[in-house]
């Protein structure tokens, strides 16, 4: 190998080069690997860039380097002591998944309430899990073949719903879409309103529900719990709409953060669990008379920045069972509706916090930079 790391003229003629498409445009060198060659290791990328033999345009590239459209990736041979990597244009055959009935096609298509482009939404039944898992063969994850329509790539999952939770949940159909919602979600400029019935009515009715939220020990990490210690820190805004006496009521949720089940944990933690959830809220999360026992927690509303432009905002019709329990509780499904949404500023979230914290020091250190300069001038 010559100094600079490109090689002899034989291996040259090896080497392999890929255009960065629109898609992976703005993304980290080592996202490329994971998304269009997931069996080449994080180790052996920067093995590649310690040695010089991962380029981009010609030249040497590290890992966290972003990409742009259009550039050149040039990556060495394979390797034969490596663990075997594949092209992005041609990953490795992976077992092929069983086709759709008609049936299942037309299931997963009646569910869509949205789609463009860039996205799809569909309202989730309860009792389809988002993704597969032991004995679960019957999951939103498998039908997205269906939905793919005229698209080069199936729609892709960027948020999930417990699988007894209706409602809500967006899709992705390019992989700029997947990265721009996922960065949504994460930033908490997305906004998601849950309904739910609970038992009970709380004394405040608009009230900021802030605890933090872990794994509990001994579930193999099935059930969540409040944990002051080793909790991650998670908020959970809630409203009463309307409430049957003393019996149970019907609230707006918005959660501030993403925690596992958090909308279960918390309301079940100030003494009102939804109604249907065994799980958290025991014995005291069902009503007697004709309320279903389902879970009654549905994803509303999702309001979220398109990645052309404008914005997604959409709503969920509810569950036959949510319904029902509404009109036997004497409630008005308008009056839900009828609450604004909370509006988030993109610098109001943490990671709005942080860049403005970091653009501040960035200008702090520029000034300073100035001010040394002015100071050596005779």
């Amino acid at each position: 190998m010559s100094e600079d790391g490109s090689g002899s003229a034989a291996t040259q003629a090896e080497m392999r080069q890929f255009v960065v498409a629109d898609d992976d445009d703005g993304i980290r060198l080592d996202r490329w690997f994971k998304r269009h060659m997931p069996d080449t290791s994080f180790n052996i990328v920067s093995r590649w860039a310690r040695t010089g033999q991962l380029r981009v345009n010609g030249k040497r590239a590290a890992p966290g380097d972003r990409l742009e459209a259009g550039q050149m990736i040039r990556l060495p041979p394979p390797e034969v002591a490596a663990v075997a990597t594949a092209a992005a244009k041609a990953p490795r055959p992976r077992a092929p998944r069983e086709p759709l009935s008609a049936e299942e096609t037309e299931l997963i298509r009646s569910l869509v309430i949205h789609q463009d482009r860039q996205a799809i939404v569909i309202n989730k039944p309860p009792g389809l899990a988002t993704q597969g898992g032991t004995k679960t063969e019957m999951h939103v994850d498998r039908l997205l073949d269906g939905i793919q329509f005229e698209a080069d790539n199936r729609p892709k999952l960027v948020h999930r719903l417990d699988k007894d939770t209706s409602g809500v949940l967006l899709l992705a159909r390019t992989s700029r879409a997947a990265q721009h919602f996922a960065k949504a979600f994460s930033s908490r400029t997305a906004r998601k309103v849950y309904w739910a019935i609970v038992t009970g009515v709380p004394s405040i009715q608009d009230g900021m529900i802030e605890l933090p939220i872990g794994k509990q020990p001994g579930t193999g990490g099935e059930k969540m719990h409040v944990d002051e210690k080793e909790g991650s820190p998670a908020r959970t805004r809630y409203r009463v709409i309307e409430r049957a006496g003393n019996r149970a009521c019907w609230v707006e949720l918005q959660p501030y953060t993403g925690r596992t089940h958090q909308l279960r944990v918390h309301m079940a933690a100030i003494g009102h669990p939804i109604v249907g959830d065994g799980k958290y809220g025991g014995a005291e999360a069902f009503l007697s008379g004709t309320i279903s026992r389902k879970m009654h927690l549905h994803a509303r509303r999702l309001k979220v920045d398109h990645p052309d432009g404008g914005a997604i905002d959409v709503v969920a019709g509810l569950p036959d069972h949510f319904a029902e329990t509404l009109r036997n509780l004497g409630f008005e499904e308008a009056r839900g509706d009828a609450l604004p949404i909370d509006e988030v500023k993109f610098s109001e979230t943490p990671e709005g916090k942080r860049r403005a914290i970091a653009h501040k020091a960035k200008d702090a250190r520029k000034a300073r930079r100035g001010e040394r300069r002015g100071r050596s001038k005779p």
